[in-house]
Order: C-alpha cells, then structure tokens, then sequence
C-alpha cells in the first residue's frame, strides 16, 4: 500500500509539472490566421486541443480561417470563417464548394453539415435559403443572375434565384438544384445572387461556459479544457477549465530549467519501485488506475454479471448520444434526463447523475438492481457510463412519460387527464404485477422504496414501468425483513416503519404501502394532502374516502359514466386503504394485492382506517429523504 501510495504521489507532481509547464499561458493565446483572433471553444495551429472543445477546430489556409463540421456518418465539409462574434457566439461561414461561384464553378456539390445530427451548430434565427439550378440547357448573362461556366469538367450553366425565376426559362430542364442558407440582410443589402452567397449565413453554438470564460479572461487566464477530467480528447462545455495567467517569463525559463532534472528523478524512483514490487510480489504489473475503489466496484460488477451486465458508455458516447445533450426530458435532485439515439436508431433516455466524489455505492446499487430484472412493467437498462466522475443511465424510452402528469390536477375530485377509468385501473394493475415480480419473480429481491407516480413511466401504449431504483435494497427471498441505517424515500409514500422502528420492521411490505398511497393518489386525482381543503376531514384523502365509503356516499369522483368505471373505482380505493394499513402484517402482500385487483369487488372487505396516516400524511413534501 505504501508502494501504491509513493507511486500516485511521484506520478501527481510529475503530471502537476509537466502541466505547469507546458499549459501555463498557452490557453491564453488565441487561434491566429491572417487578421482573425479567435479563443475558446475554437482551437487550432496554435492553440492546442485542450484550448477548445471537439467539433470547433480552425484551420488556416492561404491566411483564410477554415472549419470542417461533420455529420452523424462521419461526413465532413470545409467551411470559410467569414467572422465569429464571440460575444453573441455567432460565427459566420461559408460553404467551399460555392465560395468562389462568381469566378469559377465547381466539379461538384457537397451535403450541407453545418446543422445537424452531432453538429454543436444551430442556425441563426430567420435564415433563408437560397435556390441553386444547375446544368440547365440554356445560357444566360450574369447580370441577369445566371452564370454560365464554359468549362465542360465543371458543372456547367448555373442559375441562382434572385426575386422571381424567368418566365422564359424553364428550370425544370435543370440537372438539379441545391438549396444554400444565406443571411436576411445579404439578401437586402446585395442584388447579385452570387454576393448574397458568397456573404455567407450564420450559425449559433450555445455553451453554459461563457459567462465563466469572461469571468477566466478579465483575471488574465486561458480558457480551455481540463485535459486530467477525462479519458478520451472529446471535451465538452462541462469541462471548462480556467488555466492561470503566465506569471513572469523568469518563472517559465525557471520551470523549464528544473522541470527536466526533477521529472528525471521521479522517474528513477518510480522505476525503481516498479523494479521492487515486481521483484517482491506476486503481481506483475502496476495500472495505477486500477487501484481506484470506483473502478474495482466496476470491475466487480463486470464479474460477477458477466453476460447480463449491461453494456458501458463512455462519457464522450453519451454526449454523441444525446446529441450535446440537445433535447432535455426532466429534471430531479439527481441530475438530469435527456433524450438520445444510439447506432442502432432505438430512442433512449439518458439519467445523467449529479457530479459525485463518492465512491459510486448508490449508482452500482441501481445498476445492479435493475440488470437483475426482465418484466414488461419494469423499465429496461440498456446500459451505463462510469467514467470517473461521469455517471449515467440509458433507458429504454417511454414516450408518454412518467404518470403524476396524467393524473393531477387544480379542482378537487376532478380528474383533467385525458385517461379514461379503465385505463388508470389497467396502469393500477401493471404496476402492481411489476411490484409482485420484483418482491417474488427475481432470484435476489428487490425493494424499490420510492414507489410514487413519477417513478412510473409510460410508454406509447401507456403501458406502465417501475423506474428510479437509486434506493433500491437487496435481499434473500427467504428474508422477511430488510436491514437499513437511515430512512429512505420521499415523503407522503414512505411506509411509518421506515422511519419509526417502533411500528414494525422494514421489509417488501413497505413498498405495499407506497404503492397504496400511490394508487388513492389515482382515485382522488390529487396529493393525498390537500392544504387547501375548505372541511378539515377533506384534507387528508385516505380518510375523507374511507369514510365515503364506509357510509355508503357518493364517492363524488369526476368522470365515471358507467358500472364498471364505478366497480374499478372502488375496487382500487378498497386494495389503496388496504395497503395502507399502519401495521405491516395488516398489508396484503403484492401477490394478494394482484388477487384483489383482478378478482370480484364483493370479495373485498372495508379496511379499519389507518388512524397514524392522517399524521405521517403531514409529510407532503416532494423531495426525497
């Protein structure tokens, strides 16, 4: 341990060094071609790749800024960087194969990439295309907006639309036609077709770095990439990294000067101790970062799930995936959800998690929950990234999303979602199957303890899944209880012995009681606490409906318009008010829970009300413990 320590140590300062020397002002200088300047995110000649962000290189060609933007299928095309405002990060460009057009035509046209899949570019608002035919039959004069080319290799008698196409010219005739963006001003400002191209269009790439990268540059630093924050070259916004200022030039030539003997020497120990341990000890080899307690949880995972572990991403394969992620699905306290495509075309979404130091306990905890499992009402898990401090999830991608929007609403007792009874009872019933098969159907079992309307997803046939197993526990199927340290789960679901060992013990049943909350929360279209209730006994749902239903009420429920909405209604307020018992052993378990919701509603008895709920309900924040 005390070899595997002094060789971190010496590899720090050797890698510390080497940067201090190397980066220290480098950022600082910007990307130079001719009369252009240009700093972060663009990089090139100059500047190095840790200046800039993948995507944004800048070449130089005859003193003319160049940029290559491919596409999805590794396609690219050249670019001319007419001017970038760095401010408004708006760069203006120009697409090769028609930079020149007024003077000379070329052997062929290019796919447009500027925008697209994988591109960090975005069109400018108010963006026009411009028409261009080619190989037309007919000759013309360029004032009249055509340009012939006479040379038989090119592509030849072009026409760009300018106001109208001549009503003695018919372009149907034409080989072809390209459409070419062009700006709104060009179009005001230019009356030759060939200068409202060759002025270029604008494109906009969005990044949350900007603000920091002022903030970098008015203290004197390099805006750039934390070249030691990730495995691969393909850096992204969320790595930004401010390198200090050049502080005088004596400190580099100092650097420079003492950077060779002490790396030197370094070396000779680091040598040395690999000499050592291979002399000394059965292991062959050193990896230093095999050592790290993330990457061993990892491994071990790997190992001991072999073909059934899911597949692992890279954090450079997420961000390719969700396209920079473009397109976000939600927000919750660990992190995001963004939408994504993997090679294959399937839709996925992607659960990217809070930057965390730890040692990723949590996170493996639900990739290994989740990779245990197979059922149509649990969501699959398609795969993961563990890459240092870069976490996700890829899922499967339901399309209607997560159910608390299908069924909450303003007015009391009013449901506004568009779901008839009958399928609400449906969704009831496939999560409660996806429950039981969790509690029983698994080698190993699984509970879940954050049952709740969000954790439901739908997909376009709104058929439910069971999501989010962060808090997920596992334990033997013979175990009756499930061993905690702290309580867990979001408050208004979580089962009273969680959080007071004096009730009962914590076990499946606690998912029971989740579940039943959850499904009251259906019926009632609303929070189980309402705050805003006129009558002190409409407050707490569970029990304003048990009563109803013991006096034998109107249970005054929007919508139901036949028997059967009536007999699936109440069948669901008889197995929620079971399922929330105080007691643990008074709950059904999900098995029976399956029984009641598919058997006959004279089979179900009234429950005795669940005197604590009205208390534990005072817990109607959303957040999670």
């Amino acid at each position: 341990m005390q070899i595997e320590l002094l060789l971190l140590v010496g590899a720090a300062i050797l890698l510390s060094l080497l940067q201090l020397c190397n980066s220290s002002g480098t950022c600082s200088e910007n990307f130079k071609c001719g009369d252009d300047a240009y700093s972060y995110p663009f990089w090139g000649n100059n500047r190095p790749s840790y200046c800039g962000i993948s995507g944004f290189e800048l070449n130089c060609r005859d003193s003319q800024t160049q940029i290559e933007i491919r596409n999805s299928n590794g396609f690219g095309q050249t670019y001319i960087v007419r001017n970038i405002d760095e401010a408004n990060q708006i760069m203006t460009i120009v697409r090769s194969d028609v930079w020149n057009l007024g003077t000379e035509c070329p052997s062929a046209f290019l796919n447009d990439t500027a925008v697209g899949d994988y591109s960090p570019f975005e069109y400018v608002s108010g963006t026009l295309n411009h028409t261009l035919f080619y190989g037309c039959p007919f000759n013309a004069s360029y004032n009249s907006g055509w340009y012939y080319c006479n040379d038989a290799k090119n592509i030849s008698n072009l026409y760009i639309t300018a106001d109208s196409v001549g009503s003695n010219k018919n372009t149907s005739e034409c080989q072809g036609s390209i459409l070419i963006p062009v700006r709104p001003s060009s179009v005001r400002e230019w009356g030759s077709s060939f200068d409202i191209i060759s002025n270029g269009f604008d494109v906009k790439y969005v990044g949350s770095y900007h603000s920091d990268c002022v903030n970098c540059t008015n203290f004197g630093g390099g805006c750039g990439n934390d070249i030691y924050n990730d495995y691969s070259n393909d850096y992204s916004f969320d790595d930004f990294y401010c390198y200090p200022a050049e502080k005088t030039r004596n400190l580099r030539r100092i650097i420079a000067l003492v950077i060779g003997p002490i790396s030197g020497f370094i070396l000779v120990i680091i040598l040395a101790c690999v000499c050592w341990r291979r002399k000394y000890s059965s292991v062959n080899s050193i990896v230093f970062w095999k050592k790290s307690k993330n990457y061993e949880k990892v491994e071990e995972f790997l190992r001991n799930n072999g073909s059934m572990a899911p597949k692992r991403y890279t954090y450079s394969d997420i961000t390719r995936m969700t396209d920079s992620f473009k397109d976000k699905l939600g927000q919750g306290g660990f992190g995001g959800v963004f939408k994504g495509k993997l090679l294959d075309g399937r839709l996925v979404a992607v659960k990217v998690m809070r930057e965390s130091k730890g040692d990723g306990a949590d996170f493996m905890n639900e990739v290994a929950s989740i990779s245990r499992t197979s059922h149509v009402n649990v969501v699959s898990l398609l795969g993961f990234c563990f890459d240092r401090s870069k976490r996700a999830l890829i899922y499967e991608f339901m399309s209607n999303g997560s159910l608390e929007k299908f069924i909450y609403k303003d007015k009391p007792l009013e449901t506004s979602s568009s779901l008839p009874w009958e399928k609400l009872y449906e969704i009831v019933v496939g999560v409660s199957r996806g429950l039981e098969y969790l509690h029983r159907g698994c080698n190993t079992r699984i509970v879940h303890f954050d049952i709740k309307p969000h954790n439901i997803l739908l997909n376009e046939n709104f058929c439910p899944k069971i999501s989010d197993f962060g808090l997920a526990k596992l334990c033997s199927t013979q175990d009756s209880y499930v061993s905690m340290l702290d309580a867990r789960g979001t408050a208004g679901y979580i089962a009273p012995e969680v959080f007071s060992r004096n009730i009962g013990v914590v076990s499946h049943k606690s998912d029971v009681y989740s579940f039943g909350m959850m499904v009251l929360e259906i019926v009632g279209g609303r929070k189980n606490i309402n705050g805003l209730a006129d009558r002190t006994s409409e407050i707490f749902f569970p029990h304003w409906i048990h009563t109803r239903i013991e006096l034998k009420e109107d249970l005054g429920l929007h919508g139901i318009t036949s028997e059967t909405d009536a007999e699936i209604t109440k069948k669901m307020i008889l197995v929620g008010l079971w399922c929330i018992q105080i007691n643990p052993f008074d709950r059904p378990s999900m098995s029976k829970v399956v029984d009641m919701l598919e058997g006959s509603l004279e089979s179900l008895q009234i429950p005795p009300k669940a005197i604590l709920s009205s208390s534990l309900g005072s817990q109607h924040d959303s957040s999670s413990m």
